[in-house]
């Protein structure tokens, strides 16, 4: 799984011109799933965006995870985040699992943050074409891969 994890000030989601999610401050989460993905993938993404210290504290360093700040949280699927570009200039999304596998898993990455966030959480629609809105804050941008854990 590879995760594009964006700290926001604010940030939506619309799909055929809904806005199917809305968020004040917290986490925008990009997340793509491969083939060979799994509930180990999930429990360490979870785990480590859960506690990921990237809000500022009083003294205005990143000591702050999004628990320790009440934020919320939207979370899409983005199958586009594997892929390949080795050859030639058309992307291969190869890698990218297919939506029979995909959706109980992003479904499954989406109700454990909901537990471990301890409040519901925004989504899109999987599949769906969607408009994602967002005001980067800071900016901080990180990317994640569970299988590449650095």
């Amino acid at each position: 799984m590879r995760v594009v994890i964006q700290r926001v000030s604010e940030a939506s989601v619309t799909i055929e011109g809904k806005m199917v999610a809305q968020m004040g401050h917290g986490l925008l989460i990009l997340l793509g799933i491969e083939e060979a993905d799994n509930q180990g993938d999930i429990d360490w993404l979870v785990s480590k965006i859960i506690k990921l210290r990237i809000f500022s504290d009083e003294a205005g360093h990143m000591n702050l995870s999004v628990m320790d700040t009440n934020g919320d949280a939207i979370i899409v699927s983005q199958f586009t985040l594997h892929a390949s570009t080795k050859k030639g200039n058309r992307p291969s999304f190869i890698k990218a699992a297919k939506p029979e596998q995909a959706v109980p898993l992003y479904e499954k990455f989406v109700s454990n943050f909901e537990k471990e966030l301890g409040k519901p959480i925004g989504t899109g629609d999987f599949g769906a074409m969607m408009q994602v809105s967002l005001v980067n804050d800071g900016p901080v941008t990180i990317v994640m891969d569970s299988k590449n854990k650095e």
